[in-house]
């Protein structure tokens, strides 16, 4: 049996991680917020940037509460093993997923392309010109002149040169 004023320690801790977890999650929208104004970026990628923020977040709070609360893990052992098992394998095998989400935080702060833009990604024998219909955690969604809507991943984009031909943000 807890303390009362142990309880009301922990109370007081959970509340403050909260609060100032709140914070720091209104700190980042207003970043973010600014950022997609000063570059004119579309709603959509400053929506995918906030989702990753909160979910970030959302996992460091979940964290702080279980060690302020002394959450028990040999209770818990089982489900987290399967879980951890199923991502292990999930990441061993499409390690690039994360690669992806990785490089959309990065193209959302560092890209010299905005939706409506048009681009060209130089790819030795395979390269891909259009203007960028859509960015999303994944992939760049380029429409080709022939009407063609191509996926190309984040993370390859990073890695080979783009051009930008055109900086039109109207689609």
């Amino acid at each position: 049996m807890l303390k009362t004023e142990e309880l009301y320690m922990k109370i007081g801790i959970s509340l403050a991680a909260c609060v100032i977890l709140l914070g720091v999650r209104e700190i980042s929208r207003t970043i973010i917020r600014n950022h997609a104004r000063k570059y004119e970026l579309d709603e959509s990628q400053r929506l995918y940037a906030n989702k990753f923020f909160n979910f970030t977040l959302a996992t460091l709070l979940f964290i702080i509460l279980g060690i302020v609360w002394d959450i028990s893990v040999k209770g818990l052992s089982v489900y987290f093993a399967s879980i951890f098992a199923v991502v292990g394998v999930a990441l061993f095998a499409q390690w690039s997923i994360i690669s992806s989400i990785t490089a959309s935080i990065i193209l959302f702060f560092n890209s010299p392309f905005k939706i409506g833009s048009r681009i060209r990604i130089m790819d030795k024998d395979d390269s891909v010109e259009g203007k960028v219909h859509d960015i999303t955690f994944f992939n760049i969604h380029i429409e080709t002149d022939e009407g063609l809507i191509i996926s190309y991943p984040n993370n390859l984009a990073l890695q080979r040169p783009i051009v930008l031909m055109s900086n039109d943000s109207r689609i």
